[in-house]
């Protein structure tokens, strides 16, 4: 024998041996089909319908004239805390509204512990000094907004931040 012959001899030998176990594996393959996704194993139906939910998509187009049974969308909003109302003190209402025009004599506003400025102003009285804080007041000198422009402070505040005002002034 030459060796042509035997290299051939052995070349067919490997390929019939590759094209055997290819076969088998093929055909271990469809028994496990079989086995596995068959008439043989329970739950399969159930599965399949899983699969399904999962990759169903999430809208549906509906050409005109095509009747849908969907529902509108709603969206559902949480419950918003109540907010927690804190009061101010006096001296906290003045530093955040009152100093603005009060501390620098703005618009005729008297200075805070101007004595000076606050004379005729205490002598007309708390009563009337609050009234004038909280529902705004136009005098000689200038302008004073309804509670100096804050509306969102109480009334509790602004009388609060008058008494302090005042009491820095004795």
């Amino acid at each position: 024998m030459n060796r042509d012959q035997k290299f051939f001899d052995m070349y067919s030998l490997v390929i019939g041996v590759l094209a055997a176990v290819a076969l088998a594996i093929l055909v271990l393959t469809m028994k496990m089909q079989d086995l596995t996704q068959g008439v043989y194993v329970r739950g399969v139906d159930e599965y399949q319908q899983a699969v399904l939910e999962r990759i169903r998509p999430v809208g549906q187009v509906y050409l005109p004239g095509e009747q849908h049974s969907a529902s509108l969308p709603t969206a559902h909003t949480p419950a918003q805390p109540a907010p927690v109302a804190t009061v101010m003190t006096g001296p906290q209402v003045y530093n955040s509204a009152c100093s603005a025009c009060h501390g620098a004599g703005i618009g005729g506003a008297p200075i805070l512990g101007d004595a000076a400025q606050w004379v005729e102003r205490i002598a007309q009285g708390s009563d009337t000094l609050k009234q004038h804080a909280l529902q705004g007041f136009t005098g000689s000198a200038g302008y004073m907004p309804p509670k100096g422009g804050r509306m969102d402070l109480s009334d509790g505040e602004i009388e609060a931040a008058v008494d302090f005002m005042v009491g820095e002034v004795n």
